[in-house]
């Protein structure tokens, strides 16, 4: 049997079917109150991990709950960095009350994407982790400015491809403002996941092949239509 990634899911973000989907993956990323999330929604979260014996970590964001943490922002770096570092302590206080820990730390939506391009970004966030977090894994994108940046500082990193979006041929992500950039039917993630799983490749849409190496397979949360195809996918690949 080959040796397959994990596969983890950004939940902790309001969407009611988290039940149906917890027996499915290995690791959840949780809001913890940047995008989504406050104490309450975290520990409900988390109570269904410890419930299916899940790994859990922290997922910060820009502090924009207006736009869902999907939008850049212009923020001062000492007050982004207080806002992360919020996030991650009120997530640690939870999962500690649970007897659960810090798997990872995985940042979200834009501030997953800025930090994935821009070498500034990728630079002031790979120091706060090294100060505050240098044996907590960070998931980070492959080819990316944090991969390299993590790597450079020994930080602990898992590299993540997204099982649920399309890419474009420099390892970035479609926009969701374009058709398509969403993959919410079983039938396009499965070719998706060949490539990936099987070739070892990602398809980017102009039809270019990105080698890649996954140590975690993401679906997102709030993906319409996850609990349906979800159970079909891993039993597929993972049974």
């Amino acid at each position: 049997m080959k040796n397959l990634p994990e596969i983890n899911c950004d939940l902790g973000e309001g969407i009611l079917t988290e039940s149906q989907i917890f027996p499915w993956i290995d690791t959840a990323s949780v809001a913890c109150g940047g995008h989504f999330g406050d104490q309450i929604s975290i520990e409900n979260t988390l109570t269904l991990a410890k419930k299916f014996k899940k790994k859990v970590g922290a997922h910060p964001s820009y502090p924009d709950k207006q736009n869902f943490g999907r939008k850049s922002m212009i923020i001062s770096n000492s007050d982004l960095l207080s806002s992360i570092q919020k996030q991650i302590i009120l997530f640690e206080e939870v999962s500690k009350k649970l007897g659960l820990g810090l798997d990872h730390i995985k940042f979200h939506g834009a501030l997953y994407n800025d930090a994935a391009s821009n070498p500034k970004l990728a630079d002031i966030l790979t120091n706060f982790l090294k100060l505050n977090y240098p044996q907590t894994p960070i998931f980070t994108p492959p080819k990316s400015q944090m991969e390299f940046f993590s790597n450079q500082k020994g930080l602990l990193t898992r590299s993540e491809v997204f099982a649920d979006r399309a890419y474009n041929s420099d390892y970035t992500l479609v926009s969701r403002k374009n058709p398509g950039s969403l993959l919410s039917d079983e039938k396009s993630i499965s070719e998706h996941l060949i490539q990936i799983l099987d070739i070892g490749e990602i398809q980017a849409v102009d039809g270019s092949r990105l080698p890649v190496k996954v140590d975690t397979l993401c679906f997102h949360g709030d993906n319409p239509g996850l609990e349906k195809f979800l159970p079909k996918i891993r039993k597929t690949w993972w049974n």
